[in-house]
């Protein structure tokens, strides 16, 4: 590419041309900058090349030596690249061969009761005593834990999404540029009150539109909570908490709480006899999947629903063996 600067403006077109087509583009958009920042700061010159696409992939936040953590940050650069390549020919798009296959999906860690009321303890302890940091992250990590929220979800709602009265989170062009209520249990809509009042209290911003969850310190007090925020201190909570990591993942992470939900519900309707089959739909839609497969995807690859997706299969095989006697 014949000017560093250039690659900057061209993420930052890409990623409006994705986001017209319905994309959110907050994970997009934070890698790609990740890259652009690299590339500016090592000063290369010419085109891309698979050697500094490589170079940036070594060097996640979390310092990993795992090859599957490198290859997992190659792929999210490949639609762009391929983008790219209109404007710059010569520009590479890094393949498989690389750091090696990637395993389709990786088993999440599926928290314990008691891993998740230790973590929203230890939220509620955060500093200062007296003021609402502790209740931000208390009730947003709960939040997620009772709904399965995306993180993105939680933190772009607003005022006028939750409905107290109703019970009910309205989320508007989430992933896939889908929008959807969810309905909460009556225990998460009385956190929410107990969290809005003591927000309120406050002095902060209660008009329809301003954000539901705010930063409490500095420059971002009163303004929508960021992610990098709430993923270091959910780090260090982890830290706190010494948690031994059942997944295959770095380390527990927030968005394992959304997978805890699902496996949780699922587990919830085996006890209680419910038809899965039935069911699964209505929790596809819930949680926002784009397909009920992706839903599905959970009783192959989570330890706790490997079970009943065995005796599943031998019930089929059964009746299969029982038609064909």
């Amino acid at each position: 590419m014949s000017a560093r600067s250039s690659l900057q403006s061209h993420v930052e077109k890409f990623l409006v041309e994705r986001h017209r087509l319905g994309f959110s583009g907050r994970n997009d958009g934070s890698t790609l900058r990740s890259f652009a920042r690299h590339v500016r700061a090592g000063g290369y010159r010419g085109p891309l090349t698979v050697e500094v696409m490589a170079d940036w992939a070594r060097r996640d936040s979390h310092n990993s030596s795992d090859p599957h953590t490198w290859a997992r940050r190659l792929k999210k650069l490949r639609t762009f690249l391929r983008w790219l390549q209109q404007f710059e020919p010569r520009t590479e798009v890094p393949d498989d061969a690389i750091f090696g296959r990637l395993p389709a999906r990786q088993a999440p860690h599926i928290y314990s009761q008691q891993e998740i009321v230790d973590l929203l303890a230890a939220a509620r302890r955060l500093g200062p005593v007296a003021g609402l940091r502790g209740v931000v992250f208390e009730t947003l990590f709960g939040l997620i834990a009772s709904t399965g929220l995306r993180i993105g979800e939680a933190l772009s709602l607003r005022n006028l999404d939750v409905d107290l009265k109703a019970g009910m989170l309205s989320l508007h062009q989430t992933k896939f540029g889908k929008s959807r209520q969810v309905p909460m249990h009556p225990s998460t809509v009385d956190a929410l009150r107990r969290y809005r009042r003591a927000r309120d209290r406050t002095g902060e911003s209660a008009a329809e539109d301003a954000p539901f969850f705010i930063g409490t310190r500095g420059r971002r007090r009163g303004l929508p909570l960021g992610d990098r925020q709430v993923h270091r201190v959910f780090g260090e909570l982890r830290r706190q908490l010494g948690w031994r990591n059942r997944g295959t993942h770095h380390a527990p992470r927030i968005h394992d709480l959304r997978h805890t939900f699902v496996v949780r519900r699922i587990l919830e309707w085996q006890a209680t006899g419910v038809d899965i089959d039935q069911a699964m739909l209505s929790l596809s839609t819930y949680v926002g999947h784009a397909m009920v497969t992706n839903t599905y995807w959970y009783l192959s690859a989570v330890p706790e629903l490997m079970a009943l997706a065995a005796g599943r299969f031998e019930s089929f095989m059964s009746h299969a063996e029982a038609e064909d006697a």
